[in-house]
């Protein structure tokens, strides 16, 4: 099963620019680290959030999880990175209850 309406997911700036890419936050856990090493910059987060969308329309969905917000999706498969290694990483997404489009929530080494 492919993520519903991956086609329409949205990846909000600030998840990249705060979150994945900026070492200063605490729930960041290394992923700025991770990330950076394969090429993506905080300059160029526009990239970093193409290819979040590309792998979600491309990977299969490998679990899926409902609660009172909605429906809540993992989708595991290589990333492509500006360097060209492409790691196998795992994305997180929701579907907001009332909502269509998946949100983007976090992605780590899978």
């Amino acid at each position: 099963m492919k993520l519903p309406n991956a086609e329409h997911a949205i990846v909000a700036p600030e998840k990249i620019i705060a979150y994945l890419l900026d070492p200063a936050n605490p729930q960041n856990q290394g992923k700025a680290a991770f990330f950076s090493a394969f090429g993506f910059t905080v300059a160029s987060w526009a990239v970093r959030s193409a290819a979040l969308r590309a792998q979600a329309m491309r990977e299969d969905v490998d679990g899926m999880r409902e609660d009172a917000f909605g429906v809540r999706y993992t989708v595991t498969g290589t990333l492509e990175t500006p360097d060209g290694r492409n790691p196998n990483v795992r994305t997180v997404w929701q579907i907001d209850t009332g909502a269509t489009a998946p949100r983007f929530i976090s992605a780590y080494p899978a």
